[in-house]
């Protein structure tokens, strides 16, 4: 179910599309159903800015039923009628409940057929129940049994079954004949005026159907989203348990609880982390790395053995294995840095390929360039990749050698194993193993400074009478 507006989030966005470790709500929670069930079997119910939620979640290969209206979750349910037409049972979860595992998925599907249940309902204890609905299970030899005979709401519960703390999780397995059966019977006649699917266990009940419920064994894993604080709550559970995953694999982190780490990311083994990382998106990061402070990294490959100092930005660029990147580099999209490189600090890349054990170590911007190996680049080196209109390419070949403040003027190559000297503006091919000079000769005007300050100060007397 993902058709709601979120109100208490106070956003105009769709509240499933809001994020928590890097990801929407939905598509966590489409994630961990995709493993229980093929993609073409999940069913998205959208509503609320109905094609922002499609484009967003497209990629998973799910189907989508829109709820133009929304009127509630049985109401929600109403409008997948023609959708689940041949299907004996469907399970529903929630959009905004994105620690579901896919193992507690799974147990509700077995646990539900292996009931013959019309409905099964995943239950929850929290630390707190108020506010949730109550379970009032059926008893049997006074001890309570694994059928459920209704769910009451907080503010119908009597006081006794206030003091009952197990709960509604809002996560359910149907039998699909038996739920078309009876929803046409859901009543708005409530202090919503909204249709409730919960409200299908008391019709089920009433019709002596079997209603049972199966705990969830972490209550964090049903929490849902109505508030920003409870949004950043979910999002540092997600956090913390991804910190925990990769220090169970071998990665040692520093200060977790500093660093923000996507659910998607992947780390090697012997892998350092130091404090105030963020590693982003799909990033990947192979064994034997160091990632130190406050660098940010995302979208991007990393290979083993490679030196991330402090301050980088990386962003949807690739690392060849020993590489060494930083202080302070950035490596915009499609930047590629060959094995043993270095870029160092304020080093700017983007659409750049530097070649093997290459070098471009201080105050550099090499954009739109194909770098060979082995190419020192001086400090202050420019490519100059854009005329106005279009970007063009920098060719630097194997081996050669660009002195610093030098500027290129694509499109240019600079050939295997030639020269550019110092503060040379090039605009024209270098042949290889050529030397290359682009600037004015220098001439000395002896005497010239003395003159000037001489000039200064009588200019000055002068002022002054």
């Amino acid at each position: 179910m993902a058709a709601g507006k979120g109100t208490r989030l106070k956003s105009k966005h769709p509240k499933v599309l809001h994020a928590v470790g890097g990801k929407p709500l939905l598509a966590h929670v489409i994630r961990a159903a995709a493993k229980v069930v093929p993609a073409s079997d999940i069913f998205s119910i959208i509503g609320h800015e109905a094609d922002k939620v499609r484009e967003a979640v497209a990629s998973y290969g799910t189907n989508f039923v829109e709820q133009k209206e929304q009127r509630g979750t049985g109401h929600a349910m109403m409008q997948c009628r023609e959708a689940l037409r041949g299907y004996d049972h469907v399970l529903v979860l929630s959009g905004d409940v994105p620690l579901i595992k896919t193992e507690t998925i799974a147990s509700v599907r077995e646990f539900h057929l292996a009931q013959n249940a019309a409905m099964t309902i995943l239950t929850a204890i929290p630390p707190d129940p108020f506010g949730y609905g109550r379970i009032i299970r059926k008893k049997k030899s006074g001890k309570a049994t694994t059928e459920v005979a209704e769910i009451v709401e907080q503010k119908s519960a009597s006081v006794s079954q206030q003091k009952i703390r197990e709960v509604n999780s809002g996560i359910y397995a149907f039998s699909v004949p038996e739920l078309f059966a009876r929803i046409d019977r859901l009543s708005t006649n409530n202090a919503h005026h909204e249709f409730y699917l919960t409200d299908i266990a008391g019709l089920l009940t009433h019709d002596k159907k079997k209603v049972v419920g199966i705990p969830a064994s972490d209550f964090n894993e049903v929490i849902g989203v109505n508030t920003r604080l409870e949004l950043a709550a979910l999002d540092a559970l997600l956090r913390e348990e991804k910190a925990r995953e990769l220090m169970a694999s071998g990665v040692t982190i520093f200060r977790p609880e500093t660093c923000v780490l996507d659910a998607d990311v992947k780390v090697g083994p012997d892998t350092v982390i130091e404090p105030f990382v963020q590693l982003l998106g799909s990033t990947s990061i192979g064994g034997d790395c160091v990632v130190r402070s406050y660098s940010v990294v995302k979208d991007s490959r990393i290979g083993d053995a490679v030196t991330i100092r402090n301050g980088c930005v990386i962003d949807e660029s690739t690392v060849d294995n020993g590489a060494i990147i930083g202080p302070f580099s950035h490596l915009r999209p499609a930047s590629q840095i060959g094995e043993n490189a270095h870029v160092g600090n304020f080093v700017e890349t983007k659409k750049t390929r530097l070649g093997r054990s290459s070098k471009a170590n201080h105050l550099t911007y090499l954009g739109d360039a194909e770098i060979g190996e082995g190419v020192n680049i001086g400090a202050g080196t420019i490519t100059c990749n854009y005329d106005g209109v279009n970007k063009h390419k920098t060719v630097i070949d194997d081996g050669a050698f660009v002195g610093s403040d030098s500027t290129l003027v694509a499109p240019v190559k600079v050939g295997r194993g030639a020269y550019v000297g110092a503060a040379s503006c090039i605009t024209e091919d270098v042949p290889e193993d050529a030397l290359a000079v682009g600037r004015g000769r220098q001439v000395n005007k002896e005497g010239w400074a003395k003159a000037k300050r001489e000039e200064r100060k009588s200019q000055a007397a002068t002022r002054k009478s």
